[in-house]
């Protein structure tokens, strides 16, 4: 389906504050609070919205480290692809993660309490991993961006 102007405002709305109400957006849209309702619904039913959800202060909950970690794999059986994976998403500091082209395999995005849970989290969890052969992290210092809605 081909997404009208008005779609696109309305998505575009939604990832700025997915709280607003149908008449708030109606407001936005100079349309009425059903019209809105309707569109909403059918964007959802054909995934165009994925989910809602509330984005927490990692450190008003105790998570002051955030790091991305490059992973090398050892070899690139699927096997150990699938078990990579599976670990990635057991893990709960581990919060994103991605394949990639180039030297390393995979990148994650990993939230931990301080600097000794990523250490243990390299140290104790990846690092074993009969598919990983080499680690690489890098803390972030600093925040300049933060996630952005996606430029529709």
């Amino acid at each position: 389906m081909d997404l009208g102007p008005t779609d696109l405002q309305l998505l575009a709305a939604l990832q700025r504050d997915s709280t607003l109400t149908a008449q708030d957006l109606g407001d936005v849209l100079h349309l009425s609070a059903s019209q809105v309702g309707r569109r909403r619904q059918r964007l959802e039913a054909e995934e165009y919205i994925a989910g809602y959800r509330a984005y927490l202060n990692p450190e008003k909950v105790g998570l002051t480290v955030q790091a991305f970690i490059q992973i090398v794999m050892a070899t690139h059986t699927e096997q150990n692809a699938r078990d990579f994976v599976r670990l990635t998403r057991t893990r709960p500091e581990i919060v994103g993660a991605w394949t990639l082209t180039g030297e390393a395999d995979y990148l994650l995005r990993v939230y931990c309490a301080d600097l000794t849970a990523l250490n243990l989290l390299v140290q104790q969890v990846l690092l074993p991993h009969p598919a990983v052969s080499r680690v690489q992290s890098q803390i972030v210092m600093e925040r300049v961006k933060p996630d952005a809605p996606l430029p529709v």
